[in-house]
């Protein structure tokens, strides 16, 4: 059963059951922007259709699904959505966002706004005397930047939770106050080892992308991924991106869309950038980030022949995908030209098994004639 909407608040949005609602109503809690689409009247009819004979609705159901969509050579060929969830409405991708984000570096780097290699402070002249301060954009987009910050998804009370209260996700305390995400970002310092020498996920270095892809555009992050991104690629939907107080967009998991715009997003990829996203930059997500220090970081059991390039996971077995915290997906598997675009509001943000149960049925819905 779905909560009422009263019982919903910032305290509990992101705690199953509440979940099942808040995740597409994400603007209803925390400041939102608009990433405007060339909107066009979309209603999902399809099935599971072929798939239907793998006890897919089970295994969704099993597994917190709330939405999936399957493209394949370019067409929809199956979905399905949870009785509570309605596909015509955005759903928060969460991580997926920092794809997103990876493609439009892409883009920007293609016009010659920034190089790879551009320092951060270059452009964010804030983050003097910070663990951003000799950190390079490749540092930030590979999760190479030394942080001395934990990625503690459930900190009740640390630098992870005052992350959280910067960009509004959760309630404001009245006896720790926090201020906006840059300037918490400036408080970070460097952790032990130099940048560039070790794989380690931490989202603020993908918010600090979005920053520095905002300061060398000269536009905000939501206008440059419609202009660039959004509406080139024939996204049916507006999109929406959470901000914190002072309008500063969550780039590294804040995003909403609808599931048949997040497949479409992978099917560009797909298409090796399809004129929108350089090929150089698509090819170069498909040779992989350094394996070795991918290899040797705590994220490398879930893909032991991968790596992580850009804000995109190779698999090291052929695919590509990008994955957001409580069972958000986006997969790409050439060998069968299909995507699979995956919303879900499993309760932890976590959940190993339930994370490999989700990837086996990807892999069984690609190979699936």
């Amino acid at each position: 059963m779905i909560p009422h909407r009263r019982d919903i608040n910032l305290s509990n949005w992101r705690l199953s059951p509440f979940s099942k609602y808040a995740f597409q109503h994400v603007g209803e809690f925390v400041p939102s922007a608009v990433i405007w689409a060339n909107v066009q009247t979309e209603t999902p009819q399809l099935d599971l259709g072929p798939f239907a004979d793998l006890g897919l609705a089970k295994h969704l159901a099993a597994t917190h699904a709330d939405s999936l969509c399957i493209m394949r050579q370019g067409q929809f060929i199956a979905e399905w959505h949870a009785p509570y969830c309605d596909p015509t409405k955005p759903h928060l991708i969460f991580s997926i966002s920092k794809s997103a984000t990876g493609l439009l570096a892409g883009i920007l780097i293609g016009q010659g706004k920034l190089t790879e290699n551009d320092p951060v402070i270059k452009h964010v002249r804030e983050v003097k005397g910070s663990a951003f301060a000799d950190a390079t954009l490749r540092n930030l987009l590979d999760m190479q930047t030394s942080l001395d910050f934990a990625e503690d998804y459930l900190d009740p009370n640390g630098a992870y939770d005052r992350y959280r209260r910067s960009m509004l996700w959760n309630p404001a305390r009245a006896d720790d106050p926090v201020p906006d995400m840059l300037t918490f970002f400036a408080t970070i310092q460097k952790g032990q080892h130099p940048h560039g020498s070790q794989h380690a996920y931490q989202t603020p270095a993908a918010e600090m992308t979005g920053i520095v892809l905002e300061r060398a555009a000269g536009k905000r992050l939501p206008e440059l991924i419609s202009d660039l991104l959004w509406k080139p690629m024939n996204a049916h939907s507006d999109a929406f991106i959470t901000v914190d107080r002072i309008g500063t967009s969550r780039a590294g998991g804040g995003m909403s869309v609808t599931t048949r715009d997040l497949a479409r997003l992978g099917e560009l990829v797909r298409l090796n950038g399809a004129g929108i996203v350089p090929e150089s930059w698509i090819t170069d997500l498909w040779h992989g980030g350094q394996r070795a220090l991918w290899s040797a970081s705590d994220q490398s059991d879930f893909f032991p022949r991968g790596s992580y390039r850009s804000y995109w996971y190779e698999t090291g077995e052929g695919e590509l995908c990008a994955v957001g915290i409580h069972g958000q997906w986006l997969w790409i598997d050439p060998s069968t030209e299909t995507i699979i675009a995956l919303m879900s509001s499993v309760p932890l943000p976590l959940d190993d098994a339930n994370d490999y149960a989700i990837l086996n049925m990807l892999r069984e819905i690609s190979r699936h004639a």
